[in-house]
């Protein structure tokens, strides 16, 4: 009996952990990566952070697929502004379901020449005017301030209000730039604004190898043969039990 049980293998169970996270691509900039001017009120203080779930490459990207849409833009406003707000600090933390839903919209194409090594730099976007437009348009949500940021290849750009729908009933509307305009000026070949993000995978652990139950010699073995022997035999005793109950009827 002890020459059969030893035959059974007892497989020791092991987790692979596998990555399930795809590379995306991260834009972050703010306002000290530009020489900012105030044209209309004095709004200098702003930066973004967008997650695009999407690996980083060569293509155009019309309003592509968002995780995160995390912004600020904050600063004092001339008197007449549409919201007659003295300051303003706008700050939004969103997904891309939202960002979309309430009407904003994102562009820029990474050019063909680009060197993806390094990240993307405003250079290396393709276009003969605007190469990067992030436009922050907010519809019906109470919101005056939403940005409209924009870049070009010349090394010059602009962030000011939208053109947004603080209501549509009773109706209320701010055209671009009536509440804050800022010109900037950068380095076009060294603004690197986009680059690529692999998330940290899980440690994989490697399953245990299959381990073979040997046969024990010793008398305080225990553990888990122990116990399968102890059930082979108490089945063994009651299979006799009836036996011989058997023949005595």
């Amino acid at each position: 009996m002890l020459k059969l049980l030893s035959l059974i293998v007892i497989p020791v169970i092991g987790f692979a952990t596998l990555p399930i996270h795809a590379q995306t691509m991260q834009l972050v900039t703010s306002n000290e990566d530009y020489v900012v001017t105030n044209v209309f009120s004095d709004v200098d203080i702003f930066d973004f952070i967008i997650e695009i779930d999407a690996p980083l490459a060569v293509g155009t990207y019309d309003n592509p697929p968002i995780v995160t849409v995390s912004y600020r833009v904050m600063g004092n406003l001339s008197p007449g502004t549409p919201s007659e707000f003295p300051a303003f600090a706008l700050e939004r933390v969103i997904t891309g379901e939202e960002f979309y839903a309430q009407g904003s919209s994102l562009q820029f194409e990474i050019d063909e020449a680009a060197v993806l090594d390094d990240g993307v730099q405003v250079a290396e976007l393709s276009g003969t005017d605007v190469v990067f437009k992030f436009d922050g348009k907010e519809i019906d949500n109470g919101r005056f301030h939403p940005a409209l940021f924009e870049l070009r290849g010349d090394g010059t750009g602009r962030i000011q209000n939208s053109n947004n729908v603080p209501s549509q009933n009773p109706l209320q509307q701010v055209e671009f730039g009536e509440e804050y305009i800022n010109d900037l000026v950068f380095d076009a070949g060294n603004t690197t604004l986009i680059t690529g993000v692999v998330p940290d995978p899980a440690p994989e652990v490697e399953p245990a190898p299959e381990v073979e139950a040997e046969e024990e010699t010793s008398s305080d073995s225990g553990g888990l043969f122990s116990y399968l022997e102890f059930l082979v035999l108490l089945s063994f005793a009651g299979a006799m039990k009836f036996r011989k109950k058997s023949l005595k009827t």
